[in-house]
């Protein structure tokens, strides 16, 4: 099943989007970087219904577009878990070899 999101509402400080097929494993952390940004003045998730609704984010900046808090905080967290990735691939290899 793909993920993909679809903007629900935008404004000019303000943006919601639709998260299709995500979950709050994403979802947490995505909203904890996006409030790491100076920009923005307030970022939330929130679903009406866990089974039958998908969830929404609503970023409202300080300052700039909205979208591009979104897409900076993506970003940083996408560099976030490769670097993660790549611990745990050394990590693994050195316990193969110390084996």
């Amino acid at each position: 099943m793909d993920s993909s999101l679809r903007v629900v509402s935008k404004e000019k400080d303000s943006i919601t989007l639709e998260m299709l097929n995500y979950d709050n494993t994403i979802l947490r952390p995505l909203i904890d970087e996006i409030l790491r940004d100076e920009q923005v003045a307030e970022a939330r998730y929130y679903i009406k219904h866990p089974i039958i609704d998908t969830p929404k984010i609503f970023v409202r900046v300080k300052t700039g577009k909205p979208q591009a808090a979104v897409k900076r905080s993506i970003k940083r967290l996408s560099k976030i878990y490769e670097n993660l990735d790549m611990d745990i691939s050394k990590e693994i290899k050195r316990l193969k070899e110390s084996s």
